[in-house]
């Protein structure tokens, strides 16, 4: 049953994003509402990537020096590890993750009141392609927006790094040579493509439970909910493909 159930809501998702995926009726009208939505979904989340990457970079450098820090180990350890996890993982993975909850919840909601509120049934009455002109503009806003926050989640954490140096945590020289130490650009790279196909996921899994949604608000409420597990849960299984395919 699980299998059947699966299959159907696959079978459903990619003949939805077949529709989502076609050329906009309207180009004028699709440009407008995609920097709406780089608006709404990307540059309304700044702060809370900003706030949290600055206290997980402090915090990890604090961790790291207190608790993993030995004799044997050179002193930039501490800044060459901080680097390492909030570039490969945090600020690309661990972030969309958190995204995946304010974003995608935002946009199962969305789409499932128009749903229930019969929007969508209206505009496919006046011949208009609901799919590409509600899903597409927020699919395509997302994926400009989520590698630049993961960069700005990279700088933010390193600023936070910083700032567990300046009260005294670790020196200012150790933590930059540590930072600086073996550098490869192309973990920069790794983590803006890891980010723009989460960034898929997160919204096209989460415009699929909205846009299918049957019944009420609570029915809302449950897509939302759902969209949220789901994309999360594809997040990580990206990941464990990504994360060996890109390295």
């Amino acid at each position: 049953m699980f299998i059947v159930n699966f299959l159907s809501a696959f079978g459903r998702y990619l003949m939805l994003m077949g529709r989502t995926f076609s050329l906009p009726e309207r180009w004028r009208m699709f440009l407008k509402q995609y920097v709406k939505e780089l608006t709404q979904l990307g540059v309304d989340s700044i702060g809370i990537v900003l706030l949290i990457s600055f206290f997980i970079g402090a915090v990890i450098c604090i961790q790291i020096k207190l608790n993993i820090a030995s004799p044997w180990m050179p002193n930039f350890t501490t800044g060459y590890t901080t680097r390492e996890i909030m570039v490969l993982e945090f600020s690309s993975s661990i972030m969309c993750l958190i995204l995946s909850g304010k974003v995608g919840s935002n946009i199962a909601s969305e789409i499932g009141t128009m749903r229930v509120t019969q929007q969508i049934d209206a505009l496919e009455i006046m011949g208009v392609n609901s799919a590409s002109f509600l899903i597409l503009p927020k699919i395509m806003g997302l994926m400009t927006m989520i590698p630049c926050l993961v960069v700005f989640s990279m700088a933010a954490g390193f600023i936070g790094a910083y700032a567990s140096a300046l009260v005294g945590i670790v020196s200012v020289d150790d933590l930059t040579i540590g930072l600086q130490h073996d550098f490869r650009q192309w973990f920069i790279w790794m983590s803006m493509i890891k980010s723009f196909v989460f960034a898929f996921i997160i919204a096209s899994v989460s415009s699929f439970y909205g846009y299918t949604v049957e019944g009420g608000s609570f029915d809302v409420g449950k897509a939302s909910t759902d969209a949220v597990v789901r994309s999360s849960m594809l997040i990580l299984f990206a990941d464990i493909f990504l994360t060996p395919l890109l390295s």
